[in-house]
């Protein structure tokens, strides 16, 4: 499972921690499957883009990508990323990795050398065509003028590859969600040019091992950073253990290089594709894309001081459609972190703890097996299962949000609190207790902490994130008379 790597030319923003909570959720999810997972994250510390901005800081290339690697670094371990590799394109590793596959690439025939000219964005570190660009020269994405550059350089023959990459594109699950498969068979079908993959006007880069005065192009570079990562050039049996079960989490500005250039790349390598590319839209404040270069830049610590690490990386996954563009705000935030987490799953942790306390002496009663909860339990796992497989972390969550509130109504329904020992009072709170624990699993890949606390409350040992999914979900596994604990409100409500 990986991100994108990023870019150190500036900190980390929430258009970063977007990308990155979705991969780390999925790679928590198939953790609870049972399935070995090796989640990757980094940086991508070369380019002329990285230059320039050493330059106007006054410090060198190398000083430049530490200190904003390690910004990163520090971001995600905010945000309780379990990264298991963090990759930078500055190490050794990565510069044998990126010389032996487009080495073998051009024994196999599909590199040589040109002359290119052409219009270039900076921020981007890609060519624009005319079409693209319209009447003022702009870059689409940075609504700043481009640059013309011209120079001779080494090609990868991209447009051999139109036929493979077809194919490959014609399998449902190569690109995800459709709309974004679609999109990359358009600009395969449009025709495909042959690419520059080297710079000779440059030197912060991987040499070109036939050439020395050249370095390769960043973003052939970068997508290699996924191979590097698993042995390639270093460790075969490692690397042809993992490849190609790559799971890739981009944005869809990074459609292009994801699902064209890359697997047409590692065809010409004689390599088999990444199993899946899932693509995801904008995340807008305001209407506006979330950039480093944008007014609306945004600090993944400036929400956390307001919601809590969970907090923020549940409006990621639930409150962010995965797929399409999606609008960000504080207030939309406010919202759902007090309707899903302060007033549905929070309450019923509450409800239910002090119910126990008072009533059952502070030991969690079982659940009963034919429960009215034990089918609608069954159902939010199988939903959850489909919509984390997709990747869909919205539905996924929404179906245990739902399980939430079913039992809150249930629980209304019964209301306990009314109850005395020997009315249905341990039926109803063992039934509650039982959903708490299904739940907790349910949402530990979004709200990891908070339900590692749900489960510990609850009397159970260990962590949620042992458990196994499906098997460790069948109704019934809260044992009864586990020590029940109160405690302080797991979400506080916020004020708008």
């Amino acid at each position: 499972m990986t991100t994108p790597i990023y870019y150190v030319n500036d900190v980390p923003h929430i258009g970063h921690a977007y990308t990155t909570v979705i991969a780390d959720a999925l790679a928590r999810w198939h953790r609870l499957m049972g399935e070995e997972v090796m989640f990757l994250t980094g940086t991508d510390e070369h380019g002329l883009k990285v230059e320039r901005s050493a330059e106007e800081a006054g410090r060198t290339a190398q000083q430049q990508a530490d200190l904003h690697s390690e910004r990163f670094r520090a971001a995600w371990d905010l945000l309780d990323i379990s990264y298991d590799d963090y990759i930078r394109t500055t190490e050794p590793r990565h510069h044998v990795a990126v010389q032996a596959l487009l080495t073998k690439i051009k024994e196999e025939g599909h590199i040589y050398v040109d002359t290119y000219a052409g219009h270039y964005c900076v921020g981007c570190e890609a060519y624009y065509n005319d079409d693209e660009l319209g009447e003022d020269l702009a870059c689409p994405i940075h609504k700043r003028p481009v640059e013309w550059l011209e120079e001779e350089n080494w090609f990868f023959r991209l447009s051999a590859f139109a036929d493979q990459l077809t194919e490959w594109l014609s399998n449902d699950t190569s690109v995800v969600p459709k709309g974004k498969r679609s999109e990359a068979l358009g600009i395969v079908k449009q025709g495909l040019d042959d690419v520059s993959i080297s710079r000779s006007s440059l030197t912060w880069g991987v040499k070109v091992p036939w050439d020395q005065d050249q370095v390769f192009y960043v973003w052939y570079d970068a997508l290699i950073n996924y191979a590097t990562a698993v042995g390639y050039g270093l460790d075969d049996g490692r690397f042809n253990t993992w490849w190609p079960n790559v799971h890739h989490i981009v944005g869809k500005d990074i459609l292009r290089f994801h699902c064209v250039y890359w697997p047409a790349m590692l065809m010409a390598a004689g390599l088999t594709p990444p199993q899946q590319v899932a693509v995801h839209g904008y995340l807008l404040v305001g209407g506006e894309k979330m950039s480093k270069t944008g007014l609306t830049q945004i600090s993944p610590a400036d929400l956390v001081g307001d919601f809590g690490v969970d907090g923020v990386r549940y409006q990621f996954l639930r409150g962010q459609s995965f797929g399409p563009d999606s609008d960000f705000s504080h207030e939309q935030m406010v919202t759902r972190y007090n309707s899903d987490l302060a007033n549905s799953l929070g309450n019923l942790l509450s409800r239910v703890t002090t119910v126990v306390a008072k009533k059952c002496e502070g030991a969690g009663p079982a659940p009963r097996p034919d429960s009215p909860l034990a089918e609608l339990s069954a159902e939010a796992v199988r939903i959850a299962s489909q919509h984390w497989a997709e990747p869909n972390p919205p539905l996924a969550l929404e179906a245990a949000i739902n399980l939430v509130r079913d039992t809150n109504a249930f629980l209304e329904a019964n209301e306990p609190w009314k109850m005395e020992p020997g009315d249905d009072l341990d039926a109803v709170m063992g039934d509650a207790l039982e959903t708490l624990r299904i739940v907790s699993v349910l949402v530990c890949p979004a709200i990891p902490e908070s339900a590692a606390d749900i489960w510990t409350r609850i009397g159970l040992p260990g962590r949620p994130d042992e458990a196994t999914v499906p098997a460790d979900l069948a109704w019934g596994g809260y044992p009864g008379g586990l020590e029940v604990a109160k405690g302080a409100p797991l979400f506080p409500r916020i004020s708008a």
